[in-house]
C-alpha cells in the first residue's frame, strides 16, 4: 500500500504519540504497572455480550451469515477489548455478511497464555462446523491467532478457512533489538519485553504458544497480514512472513507506507483501502 501518507493519518499519529502509555518505554514503570495493573473492564452501553461457558463474548450479525469471524482483540495482552475493537467488529459484520464473535479473554498479569488457549479452544469448537470460518486479530490478538493455529495441529482440531491480522505481535521475547521505539507512537520495546514475560508465565518467551515466529506453520491456511512501515513490529512481521512462505503457506503482506501500528482500525483514508483488501480476501 504505497503512496503518500494522508494528512489525517499524520494527525492521528500525533494524537497517539501524546497518549502512548509511559510504561512502554520505562522498565521501572512497566514493573510497577504489572504489580498494580489498572482496572480493566470491557465496555458496556450499546454493545451487548453473551455468555459462552463462562466467557463473555461480544457478538455481531446473524448467526447464519455466510461468513463467521472469530476476532481476537489486541492490547498487548494487558488491555481489555475496547470501543475501537467493537466498532470494527460491527463494521465487519455489516460489510462482509458475517457473524462476528469477539471474546473477552483472560489477560496478564493476573492470567497467563495457556489459560486463554483453554478459553479460545472451547469457543472455537463451537464454530468449526461453520462455513468460511475466519480468524482475525490485531496486535497481541494477531500474534495469538498464529500461535493458536499452530496449536490446533497438536490437539487435532481443523484449521480455520483463513486468517487475517493487523500488526501481529509474533515475538513476545522482543529478541530482534533494536526496534526503534522512539518512532512508534503506540508501543515500546522495554515495556513489551516485560509484558511478554508476564504473559508467557511458565513458558519460555520463545515458545510458539506465545511467539509464533518460532513455531511450525506447515498446514496453516491462507493469511493476509497488514503492517505499518514505521511500527516496531515491522521487521519481526517481515521475518515471520518469510517463515510462512518457507513453510508453504500462501501469505499476502500489505505494507502501510509510513504508517503506524494497527493502522487499518483507525478512521483514516488508508483504512478504507485496507478494508477493500479484506473484502476481496473474504468475498470471492
Amino acid at each position: 500500500m504505497r503512496g503518500k501518507k494522508s494528512l489525517i493519518a499524520k494527525v492521528e499519529e500525533a494524537i497517539l504519540s501524546f497518549t502512548k502509555p509511559d510504561y512502554m518505554d520505562s522498565k521501572e514503570k512497566v514493573d510497577d504497572f504489572l504489580k498494580n495493573p489498572s482496572d480493566n473492564e470491557p465496555p458496556g452501553g450499546i454493545f451487548k455480550s453473551r455468555d459462552f461457558n463462562g466467557t463473555q463474548v461480544f457478538t455481531f450479525g446473524d448467526e447464519n451469515a455466510e461468513n463467521t469471524i472469530l476476532y481476537i482483540h489486541g492490547g498487548a495482552f494487558v488491555g481489555e477489548i475496547n470501543y475501537q475493537h467493537l466498532l470494527y467488529c460491527f463494521l465487519l459484520s455489516r460489510k462482509l455478511n458475517a457473524h462476528v464473535l469477539a471474546p473477552v479473554y483472560p489477560l496478564a498479569p493476573s492470567s497467563k497464555a495457556m489459560q486463554t488457549f483453554d478459553v479460545i479452544v472451547e469457543l472455537y469448537k463451537k464454530l468449526i462446523m461453520k462455513n468460511n470460518l475466519i480468524l482475525m486479530g490485531d496486535s497481541a490478538g494477531g500474534g495469538f491467532v498464529y500461535s493458536f493455529c499452530q496449536y490446533l495441529k497438536t490437539v487435532n482440531l481443523p484449521q480455520p478457512d483463513k486468517t487475517i491480522t493487523f500488526s501481529p505481535w509474533v515475538d513476545v521475547s522482543m529478541s530482534n533489538s533494536p526496534y526503534g521505539s522512539e518512532n512508534d507512537p503506540i508501543l515500546g520495546e522495554i515495556g513489551l519485553r516485560e509484558i511478554g514475560k508476564s504473559w508467557a508465565g511458565d513458558l519460555d518467551t520463545h515458545d510458539y504458544r506465545v511467539s509464533p515466529l518460532f513455531g511450525d506453520n506447515a498446514g496453516l491456511q491462507d493469511t493476509l497480514i497488514f503492517v505499518g512501515e514505521n511500527e516496531i513490529f515491522c521487521k519481526d512481521i517481515e521475518k515471520y512472513v518469510e517463515n510462512l512462505k518457507n513453510d508453504g503457506v500462501n501469505v499476502k503482506l500489505v505494507m502501510g507506507n509510513g504508517l503506524f501500528h494497527i493502522y487499518p482500525l483507525f478512521p483514516i483514508p488508508e483504512a478504507i483501502s485496507a478494508f477493500k483488501e479484506i473484502k476481496k480476501e473474504i468475498i470471492k
